[in-house]
């Protein structure tokens, strides 16, 4: 009897989640134009308007991941989409810069922990040799996400304004948490459509589950510390594309308002394909080589991005510009999948505390990200300087790459009472 699919209806649950998140996290950049206009933000104002979600989700990153572990995907999930929805409409309301740093500091306090916790339910419902191509597919979908967002977002605001854009898309959120909470279990042993068959598949290879008691000083461990650093690295990269690329391809390079909006969205449609072959490949990889050749993807692939990036910066055509930089956004993002199945690698059954705390430190290099560039802007006037500095920290993530070690499991000790 050939196994029914159930585990891949999950999967669409987190590719449509991914693609909302990123509609929503994307929004924002697209109007940022049209928000700097009739707010008067300066370019630095901007700037921590963006920080203001990435220092947040840094912050409350590696609690919902814990919440997930302890409570289970189902519930934890279900409240962060809930709240994220609720901010990402109130971001449209918005009256002046406080405001908004207020509105958008919260959106990211409640989405924290979405991605750990869709790795949690892969941990539970996918047998380790389709977790790389289940997060490539995750990850794939966030950039869908954020490629279709800012030709949206442009439509909307020539038709009901900038507001109108985070009203539409927080509604998205709460659509899909209500289907969530009737369909999803946190065991696939309990859902009615799992077969014994599809059950002995899922739990091929693994290791029965449980339960760990995580002490926090458990994730000081020198090599889950390389991991985060590394993602910092990769983060930095990252929050570039999704808040200021618009505004670099307008004011930098002369498109129009249209024109940065499609070329955006080409950008992060590139990275939606990388981030499929990353999954892919490391599975391959792994599956061929072992864990170390497999997960050490962005030992390469990561300095490369750097290299096309420096070109980005120092070219003098706008279309060259532009296709150097997808190429740089799409070589870093064949990095997500391996970073986060490593995760699973090393934490087990603490997959979510653990990919929590490797997303903190993503978000906190996404939080500097857009600061570096608004204050380059205002200081310097340059757009150049930013880039070349995202060159070196693409460099130093090569380097901290093949410093890690999938094959070292994280060892929690019992909880003192």
């Amino acid at each position: 009897m050939i196994p029914t699919p159930t585990r891949y209806i999950l999967l669409y649950f987190a590719c449509a989640l991914s693609v909302i998140t990123y509609i929503d996290r994307v929004c924002i950049g697209s109007s940022a134009p049209a928000i700097r206009a009739e707010l008067g933000l300066t370019a630095v104002q901007m700037g921590w308007v963006f920080s203001a979600f990435t220092f947040a989700y840094a912050v409350f990153e590696i609690p919902s991941g814990w919440l997930g572990d302890v409570l289970g995907p189902r519930k934890t999930l279900m409240r962060i989409v809930l709240w994220w929805s609720a901010f990402t409409t109130a971001s449209g309301v918005a009256w002046n810069f406080p405001s908004l740093l207020i509105a958008r500091f919260l959106f990211g306090a409640g989405e924290a922990g979405a991605y750990p916790n869709i790795s949690r339910s892969f941990s539970r419902w996918f047998p380790a040799t389709e977790r790389g191509a289940a997060h490539g597919a995750v990850f794939m979908s966030s950039r869908l996400g954020g490629a279709i967002a800012p030709p949206l977002v442009i439509l909307i605001i020539s038709a009901a304004g900038w507001r109108a854009s985070f009203w539409i898309f927080g509604s998205l959120g709460v659509l899909w948490s209500m289907f969530w909470w009737y369909w999803f279990r946190d065991d696939p042993a309990t859902h009615p459509s799992v077969t014994s068959d599809e059950l002995a598949v899922i739990k091929a290879g693994t290791p029965p589950p449980a339960p760990v008691r995580v002490h926090w000083r458990d994730l000081l461990d020198l090599n889950l510390l390389c991991i985060c650093a590394m993602y910092f690295c990769i983060g930095y990269g990252l929050y570039f594309y999704l808040t200021w690329l618009p505004t670099y391809f307008k004011e930098a390079r002369g498109f129009s308002t249209k024109q940065a909006a499609w070329l955006s969205g080409a950008v992060l449609l590139t990275e939606a394909v990388a981030a499929m072959a990353g999954g892919w490949l490391t599975d391959k990889l792994t599956a061929r080589y072992g864990l170390k050749v497999g997960r050490s993807i962005g030992g390469i692939a990561m300095p490369l991005s750097g290299l096309f990036i420096l070109s980005a910066a120092f070219t003098s055509h706008p279309i060259g510009a532009a296709v150097l930089i997808a190429l740089a956004a799409g070589v870093a993002d064949l990095c997500l999948s391996p970073s986060w199945a490593m995760c699973h690698d090393i934490g087990g059954e603490s997959a979510g505390t653990v990919t929590g705390a490797m997303n903190t430190l993503g978000n906190l290099g996404g939080a500097i990200s857009p600061l570096v560039v608004g204050y380059s802007v205002q200081i310097w006037g340059s757009w150049s300087t930013p880039l070349v500095i995202t060159a070196f920290v693409y460099a130093i993530g090569g380097v901290l790459t093949f410093l890690c070690n999938p094959r070292r499991r994280l060892v929690f000790r019992e909880q003192t009472q």
